[in-house]
């Protein structure tokens, strides 16, 4: 959808939702909302597009309460700004919008958490991403290094840059809003995601994605949704495979999930932002004890954390359950790094090698 169109849809739907207000109190119905449950006991899996998405629970806010009434004129509020903010074509970010509510009295929002959580509100009514409402996110995309030749829409026109001849030892930072990207052509065989810097500096150094025709993504921890969305257009519109490298601890494995399933907090993006076909490649609790890496006591927060995946319905697959329940027994956690005590090389050079044989994408 062209930038021009999407700006009238999205101005469209948000004034769908005063007019729904004005049509209740017209009809001297109290105002309300409705909204999915966003619990992980109300997310389904979705077998047409693979990913995990919210159930039939629903949470209904009305004007009834002193507290719901709040939060509707809250609501109100922001769905004008961001009216007026499509229509003079400016944008802001999430933290931005929160310091301007200061100005609407008592509908200003007592915490960063609350805005974020009103503007979810409205994509998962609209259907639209926040960026089409012009909302910027806080946090940077991760950076890409590899074989790929792209086109960015810029404020200075188009640029044409190959993401490993055109850039530096940090990669192509990706944008915020991905929708001005075109991704030209590639040599890639497949897409490996990593959680920490350090280990894509070192994949970088020692010519893995030369010697295996591999994109490198450094997620930087838990990735930006514009991340994500990449990681989403490299494997749906180039058919790339996606793997995605983590340390191994309960947290780590949340990045995965993520990635492959589509988040919690988020599942009514995961069309967009989940890549079904994602693979974990490690660091597995298996991999711990198979090449007795330096590792880590489980915290109590670790053990609790584990205990709650086994009731995720994303990780209701007999792999997690079986490495989950083993990391549990061993009572250890490591980390991506940990596999430089068998020297630099032996990560690029037989482990990932090896992972990426069993799984079959070399």
């Amino acid at each position: 959808m062209l930038k021009k169109e999407l700006d009238e849809e999205a101005t469209k739907r948000l004034k769908n939702i005063a007019g729904k207000w004005y049509d209740q109190i017209s009809s001297a119905t109290i105002p309300y909302i409705s909204l999915p449950t966003r619990t992980k006991k109300n997310i389904e899996y979705d077998e047409n597009s693979e990913v995990w998405k919210y159930g039939n629970r629903e949470t209904v806010r009305s004007a009834s309460s002193a507290k719901s009434a709040l939060h509707l004129l809250k609501m109100a509020h922001v769905v004008g700004f961001l009216k007026n903010q499509i229509a003079d074509n400016r944008s802001s970010t999430l933290r931005e919008m929160y310091y301007i509510s200061e100005g609407w009295k008592r509908a200003k929002f007592s915490a960063q958490d609350e805005s974020n959580m009103l503007v979810e509100d409205l994509e998962i009514i609209t259907e639209l991403s926040r960026e089409a409402f012009h909302l910027r996110p806080e946090e940077d995309g991760a950076a890409i290094y590899g074989p790929l030749r792209i086109k960015e829409q810029t404020r200075r026109g188009e640029k044409i840059i190959h993401c490993q001849e055109d850039v530096g030892e940090a990669g192509y930072p990706i944008p915020n809003n991905v929708n001005n990207l075109e991704l030209i052509d590639h040599d890639a065989k497949f897409v490996i995601a990593m959680e920490t810097g350090g280990m894509y500096a070192r994949l970088m150094e020692n010519g893995f994605d030369e010697e295996h025709n591999a994109v490198l993504v450094h997620l930087k921890g838990q990735p930006a949704r514009s991340t994500r969305r990449v990681l989403k257009r490299l494997n749906s519109e180039l058919g790339l495979p996606v793997v995605i490298f983590t340390d191994g601890d309960p947290w780590s494995y949340r990045i995965f999930a993520s990635i492959a399933y589509g988040s919690i907090k988020a599942a009514h993006m995961s069309e967009i932002l989940a890549t079904p076909g994602a693979q974990f490649i490690g660091v597995q609790p298996s991999d711990i004890s198979n090449y007795d890496l330096p590792a880590d006591k489980l915290t109590e927060g670790d053990i609790a954390a584990l205990k709650a995946e086994l009731t995720d319905p994303r990780f209701d697959t007999e792999y997690w359950r079986k490495e989950i329940n083993l990391q549990l027994k061993l009572g250890l956690k490591s980390e991506q790094q940990a596999f430089a005590s068998r020297g630099l090389d032996f990560v690029t050079k037989d482990y990932l090698p090896d992972r990426l044989s069993e799984m079959g994408v070399i």
